[in-house]
């Protein structure tokens, strides 16, 4: 998984992280463990209590926007596979 510098600098980590998300990984079960690993991200890049993206992230994955699919929306096997990582990335705004 890669984060923004932000996020990484939050959780004070360098570099990709690596997380296990069972055994059916699904956008849902690698953001769970992920806060499990890092609780200074609970909240960060998604809402506490919706459990809903926060709106100026972005999830990507094998060059494709997940960003709007359902969490349940299992990974690409390439990032199974450590071949791709699993992005996340701020959104920016403005023009």
């Amino acid at each position: 998984m890669v984060l923004p510098a932000h996020l990484r600098s939050l959780a004070n980590l360098s570099g990709e992280v690596t997380v296990v998300a069972g055994d059916e990984p699904t956008i849902r079960s690698v953001l769970d463990a992920l806060e499990r690993a890092h609780p200074a991200l609970r909240g960060t890049i998604r809402d506490q209590e919706s459990g809903k993206r926060r709106p100026f992230v972005r999830y990507y994955a094998c060059s494709e926007d997940l960003s709007h699919e359902p969490v349940s929306t299992p990974l690409p096997p390439e990032v199974l596979a450590g071949k791709e990582p699993f992005l996340v990335v701020g959104a920016m705004a403005g023009g």
